[in-house]
């Protein structure tokens, strides 16, 4: 099978490096790192010849890749246009949850002219409060804050269209909750659904959950205290009602739904859901999948679940610590040469074949925003740069091995947490 990856981050390169197992796999259009297992073309997608089309980022699937890809009468795993509005519009994602009768949290939406409004809701609504922009906003459009002020102010900020442009221009204001989050991404054939390992990331830029959010700092999987009676819940209780929600909308939704939860005292929540696989999730979840990845991806893009539980998933542990550049997430630092990655054991693509050899065993470096200068050196060019991912038979051997694979990379201003699973540790 000919799988086409569209993307370019350390998403894309996780999903590639756990398809070439099984699968030919190009890339569209790929990175340095993808360029090590896979053929990279910076050919439009809807040119490209393959059996299967993997859709990474959640920008073309809003902007409707998979529909033309279809209309094409090419197999796609990803949503469609209306399908993404669950990601592209969290106003109408909220609805959608209410309509299913999927447990959330307390809200209500505020467009442009309405800040007298929203600031009331916010003064009657007891803190923390969260503010989310409507649109797309790469991970960064939420804020949650215990300070009233600060949040009247990134709501006028949002509203004014400063902040987010178009995309913040609606906001949803809901109540912050209390308890862990969980990442429960499920494969979706439009009927049915089956789930992938669950994994819990880091949103916040620094240690103990500080500074500002982020695209993701670091993920692991699996999550003690989250096992297959909770991700069961998660599949009754959500992902099962959205699927027919949709349904009822006439949306034939084929591809990842990924609920991202809190586990509350009062009981589970979907905070949001994305359409696509999550970053840095993926580099946590891809791995760990000890079956034919490729196969199952098809099956669901045609329509064709397997009756089951879905794919066999390892007992390994995965840990991801995420290498950002200087001044991520507001102005990233891009051009800065990237050094000592054949030393640490990765050579300037990382992967290769599964259970490679380097000096930290267990670890494989995925290319989230590099790219080659002039000189052919290996540089930054986006806000997360590398997602480490160690693997072990422990979640303190995999985090073990990450943080060892991390401690032999360099590049100027790298911000790196430093706490990424260290919470499962403490006795």
């Amino acid at each position: 099978m000919r799988v086409c990856v569209v993307g370019s981050g350390g998403r894309e390169h996780a999903l590639a490096d756990a398809l070439v197992r099984t699968a030919e796999v190009v890339c569209a259009p790929g990175n340095p790192g993808m360029a090590e297992i896979a053929e990279c073309r910076s050919d439009p997608p809807e040119t490209i010849a393959a059996d299967l089309f993997v859709i990474g980022p959640e920008a073309p699937l809003v902007d409707g890749l998979a529909d033309r890809l279809r209309a094409a009468g090419k197999a796609v795993l990803g949503p469609s246009a209306a399908g993404a509005r669950l990601e592209g519009s969290k106003s109408w994602m909220k609805q959608v949850l209410v309509d299913a009768g999927v447990p959330t949290a307390r809200h209500r939406v505020f467009g442009a002219d309405e800040l007298s409004a929203a600031t009331a809701w916010i003064d009657d609504l007891p803190g923390p409060w969260v503010v989310k922009t409507d649109g797309l906003a790469a991970g960064k459009g939420v804020l949650v804050t215990a300070d009233r002020d600060i949040a009247v102010a990134d709501v006028r900020d949002k509203l004014s269209g400063s902040a987010f442009g178009e995309a913040g221009r609606v906001v949803v204001i809901e109540e912050g909750l209390s308890g862990p989050e969980l990442s429960v991404l499920a494969l979706c054939d439009g009927r049915r659904a089956v789930p992938l390992p669950a994994a819990r990331d880091f949103k916040r830029l620094g240690d103990g959950d500080t500074g500002p959010n982020t695209g993701g700092m670091g993920a692991y999987s699996p999550v003690p205290g989250a096992g297959a009676d909770v991700v069961a819940e998660v599949m009754e209780r959500a992902v099962g009602p959205t699927l027919a929600a949709l349904r009822r909308l006439e949306i034939d939704y084929r591809g990842i739904l990924y609920a991202g939860l809190m586990l509350t005292p009062d009981g589970l929540r979907v905070l949001e859901y994305n359409v696509r696989f999550g970053d840095p999730e993926t580099e946590v979840v891809a791995p760990r999948i000890d079956d034919d990845l490729a196969a199952w991806l098809h099956a669901a893009a045609t329509g064709r679940l397997p009756e089951g539980d879905g794919p066999a998933v390892s007992a390994d542990a995965c840990v991801t610590v995420v290498m950002a550049s200087a001044g991520y997430p507001a102005r990233p630092r891009t051009g800065v040469v990237i050094s000592d990655l054949e030393s640490s054991g990765a050579a300037a693509g990382s992967s290769g074949a599964a259970g490679s050899s380097g000096a930290a065993a267990g670890a494989r470096v995925y290319h989230a925003g590099t790219a080659l200068d002039g000189d052919g050196r290996l540089v930054t060019a986006g806000g997360r740069v590398l997602a480490v991912t160690g693997r072990g038979p422990t979640l303190e051997r995999a985090r073990d091995a990450a943080y060892a694979r991390v401690a032999a990379i360099h590049f100027d201003g790298a911000q790196v947490r430093s706490d990424i699973a260290v919470a499962e540790l403490v006795p």
